[in-house]
Protein backbone atom coordinates (compact mmCIF):
# COMPACT_ATOMS: atom_id res chain seq x y z
CA UNK A 1 0.00 0.00 0.00
CA UNK A 2 1.54 3.27 -0.90
CA UNK A 3 -0.59 5.49 1.56
CA UNK A 4 -3.66 6.06 3.81
CA UNK A 5 -6.22 3.47 3.04
CA UNK A 6 -10.27 4.45 2.68
CA UNK A 7 -11.91 1.31 3.40
CA UNK A 8 -15.46 0.49 1.45
CA UNK A 9 -17.67 -2.34 0.85
CA UNK A 10 -19.47 -2.38 -3.06
CA UNK A 11 -21.88 -4.61 -4.35
CA UNK A 12 -21.19 -6.23 -8.21
CA UNK A 13 -25.31 -6.13 -9.10
CA UNK A 14 -25.54 -7.40 -12.66
CA UNK A 15 -28.66 -7.13 -15.45
CA UNK A 16 -30.38 -9.59 -17.04
CA UNK A 17 -27.53 -8.94 -19.91
CA UNK A 18 -25.02 -9.44 -17.75
CA UNK A 19 -23.85 -5.66 -17.56
CA UNK A 20 -23.07 -4.60 -14.39
CA UNK A 21 -24.48 -1.43 -12.35
CA UNK A 22 -21.93 1.31 -11.79
CA UNK A 23 -22.46 5.17 -9.99
CA UNK A 24 -20.49 8.32 -10.30
CA UNK A 25 -20.66 10.45 -7.38
CA UNK A 26 -22.05 14.15 -7.60
CA UNK A 27 -18.51 16.04 -8.11
CA UNK A 28 -16.49 12.80 -9.11
CA UNK A 29 -15.28 11.96 -13.15
CA UNK A 30 -15.57 8.10 -12.24
CA UNK A 31 -18.06 5.40 -12.58
CA UNK A 32 -17.35 2.75 -9.45
CA UNK A 33 -19.38 0.17 -7.98
CA UNK A 34 -22.24 0.99 -5.84
CA UNK A 35 -21.85 1.08 -2.22
CA UNK A 36 -19.86 3.03 0.35
CA UNK A 37 -17.69 3.60 3.73
CA UNK A 38 -19.17 1.54 6.86
CA UNK A 39 -20.18 4.11 9.75
CA UNK A 40 -19.71 3.29 13.42
CA UNK A 41 -20.61 -0.57 14.34
CA UNK A 42 -21.65 -1.35 10.95
CA UNK A 43 -20.65 -4.94 9.31
CA UNK A 44 -20.17 -5.31 5.63
CA UNK A 45 -23.91 -6.23 4.90
CA UNK A 46 -25.68 -3.85 7.03
CA UNK A 47 -23.81 -1.12 5.39
CA UNK A 48 -23.85 -2.02 2.25
CA UNK A 49 -27.94 -2.18 2.52
CA UNK A 50 -27.69 0.98 4.01
CA UNK A 51 -25.70 2.55 1.20
CA UNK A 52 -27.53 1.05 -1.71
CA UNK A 53 -31.10 2.00 -0.40
CA UNK A 54 -30.06 5.65 0.32
CA UNK A 55 -28.15 5.96 -3.03
CA UNK A 56 -30.09 3.98 -5.30
CA UNK A 57 -33.30 3.21 -3.94
CA UNK A 58 -32.82 -0.50 -3.82
CA UNK A 59 -32.56 -3.85 -1.36
CA UNK A 60 -30.42 -6.32 -2.27
CA UNK A 61 -29.85 -10.06 -1.69
CA UNK A 62 -26.34 -10.97 -1.32
CA UNK A 63 -25.39 -14.24 -3.15
CA UNK A 64 -21.48 -14.30 -2.82
CA UNK A 65 -18.65 -12.35 -1.28
CA UNK A 66 -16.03 -12.09 -4.61
CA UNK A 67 -12.70 -10.60 -2.45
CA UNK A 68 -11.09 -7.62 -1.24
CA UNK A 69 -9.33 -5.82 -3.59
CA UNK A 70 -6.92 -2.45 -3.25
CA UNK A 71 -6.14 0.42 -5.96
CA UNK A 72 -5.88 3.88 -6.07
CA UNK A 73 -8.63 5.84 -4.68
CA UNK A 74 -10.66 7.76 -7.56
CA UNK A 75 -11.54 10.96 -6.40
CA UNK A 76 -8.88 11.13 -3.43
CA UNK A 77 -5.28 11.81 -4.99
CA UNK A 78 -2.18 9.93 -2.71
CA UNK A 79 -4.89 7.72 -0.92
CA UNK A 80 -5.58 3.77 -1.70
CA UNK A 81 -8.93 2.47 -1.24
CA UNK A 82 -9.88 -1.02 -0.43
CA UNK A 83 -12.96 -2.38 -0.84
CA UNK A 84 -14.71 -5.44 -0.02
CA UNK A 85 -16.60 -6.54 -3.05
CA UNK A 86 -19.84 -8.72 -2.96
CA UNK A 87 -22.29 -9.98 -5.64
CA UNK A 88 -25.85 -8.62 -4.71
CA UNK A 89 -29.34 -8.99 -6.83
CA UNK A 90 -31.84 -7.02 -6.60
CA UNK A 91 -35.85 -7.14 -8.27
CA UNK A 92 -35.90 -3.47 -7.72
CA UNK A 93 -35.22 -0.49 -10.25
CA UNK A 94 -32.11 1.41 -9.08
CA UNK A 95 -32.56 5.32 -9.06
CA UNK A 96 -30.36 8.10 -8.74
CA UNK A 97 -30.72 9.25 -5.39
CA UNK A 98 -28.50 11.10 -2.41
CA UNK A 99 -24.98 11.51 -3.81
CA UNK A 100 -25.11 10.42 -6.96
CA UNK A 101 -25.28 12.35 -9.70
CA UNK A 102 -25.52 9.40 -12.68
CA UNK A 103 -25.51 5.52 -12.83
CA UNK A 104 -24.70 3.54 -16.09
CA UNK A 105 -24.86 -0.17 -16.55
CA UNK A 106 -21.64 -1.10 -18.37
CA UNK A 107 -20.50 -3.84 -20.42
CA UNK A 108 -17.91 -5.68 -17.69
CA UNK A 109 -15.63 -6.54 -21.48
CA UNK A 110 -13.01 -3.52 -22.74
CA UNK A 111 -13.36 -1.11 -23.71
CA UNK A 112 -15.57 0.80 -21.25
CA UNK A 113 -17.59 3.12 -22.58
CA UNK A 114 -16.67 5.58 -19.51
CA UNK A 115 -14.05 6.72 -17.39
CA UNK A 116 -14.08 4.43 -14.34
CA UNK A 117 -12.55 4.26 -10.53
CA UNK A 118 -9.28 1.76 -10.50
CA UNK A 119 -10.24 -0.11 -8.42
CA UNK A 120 -13.46 -1.42 -10.60
CA UNK A 121 -11.37 -1.10 -13.97
CA UNK A 122 -8.43 -3.01 -12.54
CA UNK A 123 -9.16 -5.14 -10.05
CA UNK A 124 -12.86 -6.33 -10.23
CA UNK A 125 -13.82 -5.95 -13.93
CA UNK A 126 -10.97 -8.37 -14.88
CA UNK A 127 -12.09 -10.63 -12.66
CA UNK A 128 -15.67 -10.91 -13.85
CA UNK A 129 -16.94 -12.93 -16.94
CA UNK A 130 -18.35 -11.00 -19.41
CA UNK A 131 -22.23 -11.58 -19.99
CA UNK A 132 -22.16 -14.13 -16.98
CA UNK A 133 -24.34 -14.35 -13.58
Amino acid sequence: MSGPAIEVVAAVIRDNAGRVLTARKAGASRFMLPGGKREAGEDDLTALARELREELGIVVTVSEFLGQFEAPAANEPGLQVVGAIYAAETADAPVVAAEIAEMLWLNPAPPYSAPLAPLLEVEVLPRLGPGTR
